[in-house]
């Protein structure tokens, strides 16, 4: 099997790979338009020149964070969550709720949802059924904000303070993204306080410092307290959890030496709060809560440490023994953070540019990187609100790296050199084989290959919901991500190691291609929804960006045997060669442009009901490279018609970098950068991406797909040159060091 460790890449190969970057980079230098000057970039003071800085928590919304991609902490003012419960997330911390009232686990595993034709074969589908089992199904399991930890004050009788943010004075907070390091400087009531917060780069833990006058006069401390979690229909942010039933949960505390333990029950589901550091006491608030004070022990000064790790177990016996010092989680995120920067990709628009615009750019660029770093790099990727929040479905969204909607979204980090951290997600893809082809075949009925759903929970069951079933353009990005493993890693290893993921999904993707015997061709759909998710899903067939990405994933499923030296099977080929050619609209002056879907009435382009969502006819010519059948004029034609026809005041995320992605090949590198700094387009002053009316905020498509956008219009693509393609000669000089070609 795929998943077996002794065919993927070990995590020294890809460090020695970022290593060999970084060599590359001083012996090289970097690429420049109009300019061979060979000087490195001076990474460090670019990235913390953007250092973002907050008087106040002017957003409640979106928090400062420290974190490792697996594991995330959300700030207040404080550097702490104090004032405001903002989560703390993992990627592996899940609770599953109780079953609907009346109904059993025999219930769950005789939902059946309706069958729908496929050209003659029933294929089951997850909709339609049991509402509240289809309800239950997509909110269970659901991530679990792990705990929150903030700032206790004590008056001088050593009672509870009950303090405001309005309470502060000269408030500030500001993080040093080259380190990782959140700090916090205030007064209270004259004393100067500041907090000091990291997270290790490798456990889940969190070190807070704590330096006033209060501390050593035992006023000032820290309190942690554990919420209950349960799946809902839509989201909850910005905050998650619910504070006010302590009654559906329970905490019991242990404590040994210098380290306290809280064991966190939620229905049959544990979760682990440790506290280590220096001498310190720790009580729960009152009976019945799980709200506990750490207070600092009897010899005080005016700083004080602890660590807080958080893990989830099943048992007493799997509870970690040890906690990292505060010392050791602040020198491995300094460790952390600064081989993350220094030996992966970089981008410089600052040094010689004169586009005034080139400033908000680079701003984004650097914020994006260091969040999607904290939230987007874990093993088990997070729906779109990363872990700030359960913004989406409580789900592991496919729209994020496994059958994401969104490629750019995780594959930004191949071509950004993050070897290390793309693995941990494409892994997925392994890990959830098993699972995928029994969704094809024992489930839908098709008799071969395995079907990537479009949203799935950690075990890679698929969610119910109509367009989540009849979707089907994730289907070939497990097959982009291999060849840009390929790419960075040409020997046959990779190949082996993708082989079964990319026979199987290839398999369906011929399975699913109708061979219609009129026509003579083979036909995608219907049912079947396209990427804009705004058609009639019986009325769909043959979709222009599902037929161009159908063709690319099996030319690259058949040179993937070829490399392998296996057989093609037959079947891909045939369904590739004889692909229905993409649809084609003519207007009365017989100007031709693509069309969304074969069939569509000739008005779609002044009908807000098709061109109010994702513009995928960009993608033709731009997400994607040109495929077999493709008319270079067309595509050009048909971007700029959805220029003028598109409703842009109704895209979102990873739209507008897709828009900006079709300029660049189309020559039009101005209007290229227009769209990355579209209005509609924006991130706020944490760098967090706006999600807008139609989605959560953050969502984090909008920063992955930015990260694409940039690294292919600055290093360029396939047939393209290294001299900055995608950005206009005149006012722009671009800096690019251990970047790859895009497609």
């Amino acid at each position: 099997m795929l998943a077996s460790s002794s065919t993927q890449h070990p995590p020294t190969l890809f460090r020695l790979v970022a290593l060999l970057t970084f060599l590359t980079i001083l012996v090289r230098g970097d690429t420049e338009i109009g300019n061979n000057d060979a000087a490195r970039i001076n990474r460090r003071a670019i990235v913390s020149r953007f250092n973002p800085t907050r008087r106040s928590t002017v957003n409640a919304t979106t928090p400062m964070q420290v974190g490792n991609g697996n594991f995330a902490f959300g700030t207040d003012i404080t550097s702490l969550q104090t004032f405001l419960p903002f989560a703390t997330m993992s990627s592996w911390g899940w609770k599953n709720d109780s079953l609907p009232t009346g109904r059993t686990q025999a219930d769950v595993d005789g939902y059946r949802g309706v069958s729908w034709k496929n050209h003659g074969r029933d294929v089951r589908y997850d909709f339609g059924g049991l509402p509240d089992i289809e309800a239950w199904l997509r909110g269970s399991p659901n991530r679990v904000n792990l705990g929150r930890i903030g700032l206790r004050f004590w008056d001088v009788r050593g009672r509870v303070a009950d303090v405001l943010e309005g309470d502060l004075e000269e408030t500030e907070q500001n993080l040093d993204l080259w380190t990782g390091t959140l700090t916090s400087r205030f007064k209270f009531k004259g004393d100067e306080v500041e907090v000091h917060v990291v997270s290790d780069f490798e456990s889940d833990t969190v070190a807070v410092r704590l330096e006033s006058r209060l501390v050593r006069e035992g006023n000032l401390g820290l309190f942690v307290d554990h919420p209950w979690n349960e799946g809902k229909e839509k989201f909850s942010a910005p905050f998650v959890g619910l504070w006010d039933v302590p009654e559906k949960h329970t905490t019991q505390l242990a404590v040994d030496g210098r380290t306290a333990t809280i064991i966190h029950k939620m229905v049959n589901n544990y979760f682990v709060t440790k506290i280590g550091g220096e001498h310190f006491t720790i009580e729960r608030q009152s009976p019945g809560k799980h709200l506990y004070d750490i207070r600092p022990g009897a010899e005080r000064s005016r700083s004080f440490s602890v660590s807080v790790q958080f893990s989830g177990e099943t048992s007493p016996s799997d509870i970690p023994k040890a906690v990292p010092s505060p010392s050791q989680v602040v020198a491995a995120s300094k460790k952390g953070w600064e081989e993350y920067w220094n030996l992966s990709g970089f981008v410089d628009l600052l040094t010689g540019s004169t586009d005034p615009r080139a400033e908000e750019l680079q701003r984004r660029i650097v914020l994006s990187r260091y969040l999607m770093r904290v939230n987007e790099a874990g093993d088990s990727p997070p729906q779109e609100s990363g872990l700030v929040n359960n913004g989406w479905i409580e789900f592991d969204a496919s729209e994020i790296r496994i059958c994401l909607q969104e490629i750019s979204y995780g594959a930004h980090w191949a071509l950004w050199n993050n070897w290390d951290v793309l693995h941990r997600s494409t892994s997925i893809y392994s890990r959830f084989l098993p699972r995928a082809i029994s969704f094809a075949q024992s489930q839908q009925g098709w008799p071969t290959g395995a079907r990537w759903p479009k949203m799935t929970d950690p075990s890679g069951r698929s969610s119910p919901g109509e367009i989540n079933n009849l979707l089907i353009w994730q289907q070939p990005h497990p097959l982009i991500f291999a060849q840009y493993e390929y790419r960075a890693f040409p020997v046959k290893e990779t190949r082996r190691k993708w082989r079964d993921v990319v026979k199987e999904t290839a398999d369906w993707m011929a399975e699913f291609a109708w061979s219609n015997a009129t026509t003579g061709r083979f036909d995608l759909g219907p049912p079947m929804y396209p990427v804009s998710e705004d058609t009639s899903p019986n009325a769909t067939v043959n979709p222009a960006f599902e037929l161009a990405y159908w063709r690319l994933g099996l030319e690259i499923a058949e040179e993937w045997f070829r490399g392998l030296g296996e057989d093609v099977p037959r079947s891909w080929t045939e369904a590739r060669k004889n692909l229905a050619p993409l649809p084609v609209n003519e207007d009365e002056d017989g100007v031709r442009t693509y069309s969304v879907y074969e069939g569509i009435e000739a008005s779609f382009w002044t009908d807000s009901k098709y061109t109010s969502d994702h513009p995928a006819l960009v993608g033709l010519y731009g997400w994607l490279p040109p495929t077999d059948g493709l008319e270079l004029d067309v595509a050009k034609r048909t971007a700029e018609k959805v220029w003028t026809h598109w409703n842009t005041t109704n895209c979102w995320g990873w739209d507008f970098p897709m828009l900006a992605m079709s300029a660049a090949r189309n020559g039009l590198q101005s209007k290229a950068v227009d769209f990355l700094l579209h209005p509609e387009f924006q991130f706020d002053d944490v760098g967090m991406p706006i999600g807008g009316a139609r989605v959560p905020t953050p969502y984090f498509p909008g920063a992955g797909s930015l990260l694409y956008a940039i690294a292919m219009m600055a290093k360029g693509w396939d047939g393209q040159g290294e001299n900055a393609p995608g950005f206009p000669a005149e006012g722009w000089k671009v800096r690019v060091e251990g970047l790859n070609k895009a497609l």
